[in-house]
């Protein structure tokens, strides 16, 4: 049932002397409830259990090998040049937009961008000017919600000429005192929910194989992209759209909806975030130090889900390194292998897409597109898809079981018989990954780039790297730390063509950590 507070509706009817919606502000239950009844759903099927080793079976992991053909228009004509491909695209972004990620707004409130302090500090012993940038969204047309986007950008002090950027999910920095943050949706007398709420993400939770903090790790992402004499940004997700279905009424989904809750084919939090990149680069293409036509996306796990949109939706970004990223990333929605339809459905993530996608749980078939007409999307440009380990294995090939006595066991997992040893990355469904990859190949042939080169999916390690769509499954857990450097360098053939893969000092601190 649908739950209206009156106290938000005070706020937006009569504070700004307006005649205003009042705000609705519903839990994450009752807003995804909303949704089911909306689509006649009283039940969906069980998702399948991270930590159980038979979630993890490769042998039961393709029920639906026949994947939607991304070079077939929706009459059953085939796509033969390029130009065709353009209609087609066209096609394929609105599947995803009415059945996956929702439907962006055409009347979305410009954001207006203020640099609101400059600092000078080192990374990786380089140099850096790091700017805080506030983006005001315009709410005159409902003065209830504030939306305000952090983000941060640091570029090497010396540099001579414009430099290429990542963009990355994570640290916006902070708002200077009196500049209005992102309104939460926030229950009287209850606390924020979500990231960026006070708490950790739930995969840090989880305990997916995340390494611990090493103070002799090798450089960071930021000292390594710093080392190369590029920039890097970063910006705060909750500051665009908070992480739970309770917020859907506020951050910008919100502001657009005037503080009321989402049509079924209205865009869900991924969208939202890959929007909020798009604002970034809109200020970065207004900075003189950054060579905006040299920007690439970075996001590791629901963060690399909502990078690839980005990536896939805005055609200025060059490419993008989409870590670990999973169901509703790049994962094939089709496997059985690690997370599926049903545990996106739930009420902890429900909100990061389009209602109309929970009409698919227990019906995979039944959609009409598929992850990787969504890496088909960034054609013909440069993506690298990067996972971790999976599942640790016993010397016959099968998932290795916990032990009795073992520490690390839950039984709100499973019982202890079935629970796997070490799960690792496998939840993201590496090979389901990299099968996404293979899926978008023939967009890049037929638009004149190289595909991965290979259908077999490569050994633990493996750099594939040749060609326009990179792959490699490290041997780390639910990290994407050792495949910066891969990345890296994988961007450097668009970014600096002809310069040296990696630089020397790197190199050698990747060396002795083991990395390389």
């Amino acid at each position: 049932m649908l739950k209206t507070l009156p106290w938000f509706g005070v706020i937006a009817a009569f504070a700004f002397g307006q005649s205003l919606p009042t705000h609705v502000v519903m839990t994450s239950q009752q807003d995804r409830q909303r949704a089911m009844d909306q689509l006649k759903i009283t039940l969906f099927p069980s998702g399948p259990g991270a930590y159980l080793a038979s979630t993890y079976d490769e042998n039961t992991a393709n029920p639906y090998p026949n994947l939607p053909d991304p070079l077939t228009f929706n009459d059953g004509s085939k796509v033969k040049t390029a130009a065709q491909w353009r209609k087609r695209r066209a096609e394929i972004v609105e599947l995803f937009d009415r059945e996956i990620y929702g439907r962006r707004p055409k009347n979305i409130p410009k954001v207006a961008w203020t640099v609101v302090s400059t600092t000078e500090d080192k990374a990786g012993g380089v140099p850096v000017i790091t700017k805080q940038l506030i983006g005001r969204v315009d709410n005159s047309s409902y003065p209830a919600l504030n939306v305000t986007i952090l983000a941060t950008l640091s570029t090497p002090k010396n540099a001579t000429s414009p430099v290429p950027v990542v963009l990355m999910f994570g640290n916006g920095g902070r708002a200077p005192e009196g500049v209005p943050t992102t309104t939460p949706c926030t229950l009287p007398g209850a606390a924020p929910q979500g990231r960026g709420a006070g708490g950790p993400p739930a995969a840090a939770l989880a305990g997916r194989g995340a390494p611990p903090a090493n103070p002799n790790a090798p450089p960071s992402a930021q000292e390594q992209i710093a080392m190369r004499g590029w920039g890097y940004a970063s910006v705060t997700t909750a500051s665009i759209q908070a992480d739970n279905g309770q917020g859907l009424t506020c951050g910008i989904i919100g502001l657009v909806n005037k503080g009321q809750p989402r049509s079924l084919d209205d865009w869900g939090v991924l969208s939202a975030w890959g929007w909020g990149m798009s604002k970034v680069l809109d200020y970065l293409e207004t900075d003189k130090a950054v060579d905006a036509r040299k920007v690439a996306v970075q996001g590791h796990s629901r963060d690399g889900k909502a990078a690839l949109v980005a990536l896939a939706y805005d055609e200025r970004f060059l490419t993008g390194f989409i870590s670990s990223s999973g169901q509703s990333g790049a994962k094939l929605h089709r496997r059985k292998y690690g997370e599926a339809i049903e545990n996106i459905a739930a009420t902890n993530e429900y909100h990061w897409m389009a209602g109309n996608y929970l009409k698919y749980a227990g019906r995979w078939d039944t959609l009409p597109v598929d992850s990787h007409e969504l890496v088909a999307l960034v054609a013909p440009r440069p993506v690298f898809l990067s996972t971790g380990n999976g599942p640790e294995l016993n010397p016959d090939g099968t998932v290795r079981l916990m032990e009795a006595g073992d520490p690390r066991f839950q039984a709100g997992r499973g019982p202890i018989g079935q629970q796997a040893a070490n799960i690792n990355d496998a939840w993201v469904d590496p090979k389901g990954t990299f099968l996404a990859g293979v899926g978008a190949g023939p967009v890049y042939r037929l638009l004149g780039k190289k595909d991965l080169g290979t259908t077999e999916f490569p050994k633990i390690e493996t750099a594939i790297v040749a060609g326009d769509i990179g792959f490699r499954q490290h041997s780390s857990g639910h990290t994407p730390g050792p495949n910066w450097p891969v990345f890296l360098d994988f961007a450097a053939r668009y970014f600096e063509p002809g310069r040296a893969a990696i630089a020397p000092s790197i190199e050698l601190g990747l060396q002795a950590e083991g990395f390389l």
